[in-house]
């Protein structure tokens, strides 16, 4: 454990002792550390890609989704817990750059389903692989085999 995270729980510890809890607040404090530096490094990775941390999880999203690789724009809502102005903004840019097409869905004209273009295939499918890889090598100095399956 590193001495700021050190300093955090000393802080809880001494500060605010009717909520610290000797085996979970420490484990809480570096669950959330390792959290952001997870994110912070992922979210590096993806910007290599020209995406921002909300464009690759649009991506990711309709990846994940069969193919063609659609979903409503209320599917997407749910998924990424993004407010609708904010996916909006998103999907256009998105849009614009190609990696995404919208269509009238033909049982509803009102809903414009999103689909993965064939540009925007390989780009999540490479971006993806570089976070697992580089994210992946520090989980795997950090813990061993048996405590990633745990």
């Amino acid at each position: 454990m590193d001495s700021a995270l050190l300093e955090i729980i000393h802080q809880h510890r001494h500060n605010w002792p009717t909520s610290f809890d000797a085996d979970l607040t420490p484990f809480f404090h570096t669950l959330h550390r390792a959290h952001g530096d997870l994110l912070g490094a992922a979210f590096k990775v993806v910007g290599y890609y020209d995406l921002s941390p909300a464009e690759f999880d649009v991506l990711a999203s309709l990846r994940r989704s069969p193919p063609p690789h659609e979903l409503t724009p209320s599917q997407l809502q749910q998924a990424l817990l993004i407010t609708s102005g904010g996916l909006t903004k998103i999907l256009h840019q998105l849009e614009v750059r190609g990696l995404i097409s919208r269509s009238t869905a033909s049982t509803d004209r009102r809903v414009k389903p999103v689909r993965l273009t064939d540009h925007a295939l390989p780009l999540v499918e490479q971006a993806l692989q570089a976070i697992l890889q580089h994210v992946g090598c520090w989980i795997k100095e950090t813990l061993s085999a048996q405590e990633i399956q745990q």
